[in-house]
């Protein structure tokens, strides 16, 4: 099986930075697109940025210009670089794969929709 495992968040001033990292563990062939979401509390999950397995980016209107994702395929691992970030970014930030490849024994398997543990983003005032 494959897991994904974030790392970066924590607790930082209005203005700050902050750099999310998500590897995927396990033999892995292919990773097609990796995305970041988020989720503040009372609220839904939202789409923050993804990347495609080719490098294209798209980003939520609220963090554009502020937020740059990024991915090493030889490191399976997907990046978010969170610069100026205000308190409506407090969020549990999440890591999700669309489809990915990969060997058990030699044999390919998919998985689809695939979601990091979530890792807690908090900026105070």
């Amino acid at each position: 099986q494959v897991q994904l495992v974030e790392s970066g968040g924590g607790l930082v001033q209005t203005g700050g930075s902050l750099r999310l990292s998500c590897s995927a563990s396990g033999r892995i062939f292919s990773i097609n697109v990796m995305a970041w979401y988020r989720q503040a509390p009372g609220k839904q999950r939202e789409l923050v940025a993804h990347v495609t397995a080719d490098g294209s980016t798209m980003y939520a209107d609220s963090v554009k210009g502020r937020f740059t994702i990024s991915r090493d395929n030889a490191k399976n691992t997907v990046y978010l670089q969170m610069n100026s970030l205000k308190p409506e970014d407090t969020a549990v930030y999440y890591c999700n794969v669309d489809r990915l490849v990969f060997y058990t024994a030699s044999i390919p398997q998919e998985m689809y929709d695939v979601w990091g543990q979530g890792t807690q983003v908090t900026v105070s005032l």
